[in-house]
């Protein structure tokens, strides 16, 4: 489940930070580059359950996991981690479409939050 509590806090940015040794200008592409794929990615994720074709709806969502994780949001990756499992293995894929509803709500408050980390990372520049 996705915690809508840190939806209203800032985003942990700690992995970015560690991986590129602080580096504003490099966060910021990440970002930049998390928002210009995830579009795409999710609505993959939402044409394979639609579909019903569980097998590219848990490749989707393995796809999607770990860039959750990239923006401190741990949550959102476990959410992903489910849907995936659930996928692979064919349980409660009734529940799936309900997931998925909840991860487009997600992502564009992550949006948001994204645009304001970069927001902050720039002043850095």
């Amino acid at each position: 489940m996705i915690d809508p509590i840190k939806n209203n806090e800032p985003l942990d940015l700690s992995y970015l930070r560690d991986m590129s040794g602080d580096s504003a200008e490099f966060i910021i592409e990440m970002l930049d580059l998390f928002k210009a794929q995830t579009p795409a990615y999710v609505a993959d994720l939402g044409k394979a359950i639609a579909d019903k074709d569980w097998a590219r709806a848990s490749s989707c969502a393995h796809k999607i996991k770990p860039t959750f994780a990239y923006v401190g949001r741990n949550d959102a990756r476990e959410h992903m981690q489910m849907m995936e499992r659930n996928a692979r293995e064919l349980t409660r894929v009734d529940e799936l479409p309900k997931a998925f509803r909840e991860v487009c709500d997600f992502v564009e408050i992550l949006y948001k939050q994204l645009d304001q980390s970069k927001a902050e990372l720039e002043k850095r520049l």
